[in-house]
């Protein structure tokens, strides 16, 4: 079933392929940089129950997986994890804001306004988004790598050494040697211990004041960061990459499949969740080029969710965070230094700072409207120097 030459087991849907091999293992482990660290977090420092948030996380990659038949990829939403592991606030507010963020998306994609959004971002913009948030993913990665540097600069040695040979599964294998390497170290895993005690646990119907503390901490700083990476820029990568083939990946059914997986599964004690376009630099990163990366992380996030005793989340907790960094860092070059950073004219390349640096300090959203400001300057100066030419 699997393998690294010429034969391939392919499943075909809708004229689409799944192509199975150990180019698509190693590319669903691209984005466990970003999935691990901030679900794990949230289970250990927060308190979530363990089973629903992985059984989350497992359905809504195989429904995406399923759906989209590329390796679009689930993500846990960035500030609610921050605000949740920082704020210290109840589940059920949680839960309010995973359905309120999901209502609005649902509708936003279903009306079509999401599309009609999406097409109103110039491209200098969306190129000033991509590098700030691969900054931004590289600050992080930093972070991690920082907690044992040797053991995170093996790891992105044996990435970077083996992701240039072909058929070689360089994330699985870095990732296992990181594994090994903190064992005989003793360097800690991602998450500490973590208790299995309260594996399942459903929270209970939001109060007046869990929906209200919802809206402020979470649903209004997470919905523009979501718009703008986990729709849009998702979208807009995605065609880059596929082409026609992505031509199904658009900004309205990527909102409708966010908005759709967090009513649906919050509820139940999953963490609010997103696509995003660091995902899927990643996936794309370490070789992922169908719908049987989503699919394989998904179905094996099942399995670990499902086995007795808590032994899946402790074999997923083993995983070093320096080696996750490494990972990680590789993706955020992958997002940032894209092709349409390098084509723009040299005119837009305030624009794409300022984009850039706003994103980077401050967020994707804020990123978007300095970004768009900049741009409207930008035309209005060469309209008045292409007068003063033609005078």
């Amino acid at each position: 079933m699997f393998g690294t030459g010429k034969t391939e087991a392919v499943v075909v849907q809708k004229g689409e392929r799944f192509i199975f091999n150990l180019r698509e293992v190693n590319g669903a482990m691209g984005d466990l940089g970003t999935l691990l660290p901030l679900t794990l977090g949230t289970i250990a420092v927060a308190g979530l129950a363990p089973m629903p948030v992985l059984l989350g996380f497992a359905v809504f990659y195989i429904g995406t997986a399923l759906y989209y038949r590329l390796p679009i990829p689930v993500q846990p939403m960035k500030v609610v994890a921050a605000v949740l592991l920082t704020a210290q606030l109840s589940h059920e507010t949680l839960v309010a804001s995973g359905v309120i963020i999901g209502a609005v998306l649902l509708l936003l994609g279903a009306t079509g306004w999401m599309t009609r959004l999406a097409r109103l971002v110039p491209q200098s913009v969306l190129a000033g988004l991509q590098l700030g948030l691969g900054i931004a993913l590289a600050l992080v990665s930093l972070g991690l790598m920082a907690t044992a540097p040797l053991l995170a600069f093996v790891t992105l040695g044996l990435v970077l050494g083996l992701g240039r040979l072909p058929g070689y599964p360089s994330a699985l294998i870095a990732v296992a040697v990181a594994v090994v390497l903190a064992q005989v170290f003793d360097v800690p895993g991602i998450a500490g211990n973590i208790a299995a005690s309260a594996m399942i646990s459903v929270p209970s119907v939001p109060s007046v004041e869990d929906i209200q503390q919802a809206l402020s901490l979470y649903v209004l700083p997470q919905l523009p960061l979501t718009l703008a990476n986990a729709v849009v820029l998702t979208a807009l990568i995605a065609g880059d990459y596929f082409g026609e083939r992505a031509s199904h990946v658009t900004p309205g059914r990527l909102s409708i499949s966010s908005g759709l997986a967090n009513l649906l599964l919050t509820p139940f004690g999953a963490l609010p969740m997103c696509h995003g376009a660091g995902g899927l630099a990643a996936h794309y990163r370490f070789g992922a080029r169908s719908g049987a990366a989503p699919l394989l992380i998904g179905v094996t996030l099942l399995m670990f969710a499902l086995l007795p005793g808590g032994l899946g989340l402790d074999a997923i907790s083993a995983v070093p965070a320096a080696g996750l960094g490494a990972l990680l860092i590789v993706a955020a070059g992958e997002l940032a230094l894209t092709r349409r950073l390098f084509d723009c004219k040299p005119s837009c390349w305030p624009v794409i700072a300022a984009t850039a640096g706003v994103t980077v300090w401050f967020d994707p959203f804020w990123g978007l409207v300095a970004g768009s400001g900049a741009e409207l300057v930008r035309v209005a100066v060469v309209r008045h120097l292409q007068k003063r030419a033609n005078i």
